[in-house]
């Protein structure tokens, strides 16, 4: 199983098979995934990138954390795993009450 790296401020139009190109730069490259809104469908500016072996994952963010890419600085760091539970919402209000 490859390392999983988090990759931060994509541009907007940037393609899972551009991103899975300019990665391939350090090495090979397992899968490329760019998340997208569910209701727009537009991207939301970052994805995941699997690098085949840890040390091409090394590579790859010694080659990528804060060097441009089509026109943004990129943040790439090795992926968290997701907490249990997942994402929580809290849209505060403290239960206020309007009558």
């Amino acid at each position: 199983m490859g390392t999983k790296l988090y990759v931060g401020g994509l541009p907007y139009s940037t393609t899972e098979e551009s991103l899975t190109s300019a990665f391939s730069a350090a090495g090979a490259v397992s899968s490329a995934k760019i998340i997208s809104d569910k209701m727009s469908g537009r991207s939301r500016g970052f994805g995941f990138v699997e690098m085949a072996t840890p040390e091409e994952a090394q590579k790859a963010i010694e080659m990528f954390h804060g060097k441009e890419f089509e026109g943004r600085t990129l943040t790439v760091n090795e992926a968290r795993p997701l907490q249990e539970g997942g994402r929580r919402f809290d849209r505060g209000g403290a239960g206020r009450r309007f009558e």
